[in-house]
């Protein structure tokens, strides 16, 4: 409607013919815990069934992409079982001879941190028909020697491409990964976790920046993909922080939130929370 709420294409796509060329597809997922229970006799395939199962369905459904909001993994140093099962999916659904219909367009050099610094799909010694783009969590967050995650991993094997980690907590900025297909332009942000303590005082603070799209600014669709707490937790000295919706950054037109365990669409003004 011309006075109502702007509809970007992926949201739309319920309303398009298969094969508009203007339909972004995304689907959405978060807190996979790869590795949860997995020494339980009963338990411990579900985690990586899960998984495979939201690949297969992507692609069921010709996903432009995927979309993870953190926790990939349930521990820090995820086993090697882990790792290997995580790779496999990975490379079972994500390579192939489909055609990868988006353009980032974006300085990648800024959106990524790794050593290659660019979108995987745009390696020519790779055949991607499926991009993932994924932040992390609290429980696979960076850590140890040399401040890796596991998601370094698999952006190394050129597997996933690993965004929104926050190398500066005293001045934390968010550049957008701005991917177009057809006339539908999305600014993708990503913050993986940070304690909730310390953003909610960035936040109060003001040293949370958001650059935007230097060129047709309000043409572009604001996601933010994050991963902390929604709510208040614990009692007494155990309570920990939390995130208010209020605080974050006004431009964003949703926010993909991790985290939560609970799978809620338009679960506050601009929400979708993804567990």
């Amino acid at each position: 409607p011309a006075n109502g709420p702007r509809i970007p294409g992926f949201l739309a796509s319920t309303m398009a013919e298969d094969g508009d060329g203007d339909v972004l597809r995304i689907l959405i997922a978060s807190d996979m815990h790869l590795g949860y229970a997995e020494k339980d006799p009963i338990r411990g395939e579900d985690s990586f069934n899960t998984f495979e199962e939201i690949f297969i369905k992507a692609n069921e459904q010709q996903a432009d992409m995927v979309l993870l909001a953190g926790d990939l993994f349930h521990d820090n140093k995820p086993s090697r079982r882990a790792l290997q099962r995580c790779m496999e999916v990975l490379r079972d659904h994500c390579l192939g001879q489909r055609e990868v219909h988006i353009e980032v367009v974006s300085d990648q050099t800024a959106n990524f941190h790794d050593k290659y610094k660019s979108v995987n799909y745009e390696d020519s010694n790779y055949n991607v028909q499926l991009p993932v783009f994924s932040i992390h969590g609290n429980h696979d967050d960076p850590a140890g020697d040399g401040g890796l995650a596991a998601l370094d991993l698999m952006s190394t094997a050129n597997l996933v491409n690993y965004f929104g980690r926050a190398n500066d907590i005293a001045s934390v900025r968010l550049y957008p990964i701005l991917i177009q297909k057809g006339i539908t332009k999305l600014a993708l942000y990503g913050l993986g976790h940070i304690r909730d303590e310390r953003l909610h005082r960035a936040l109060e603070r003001k040293e949370v920046s958001v650059a935007r799209p230097s060129k047709d600014t309000d043409q572009w669709f604001n996601l933010l993909a994050l991963h902390q707490n929604r709510h208040e937790r614990g009692a007494g000295d155990g309570k920990k922080g939390y995130i208010k919706e209020s605080q974050l950054p006004s431009c964003m037109d949703i926010v993909v939130w991790g985290h939560e365990h609970k799978c809620e669409i338009g679960s506050g003004a601009r929400t979708a929370a993804g567990g």
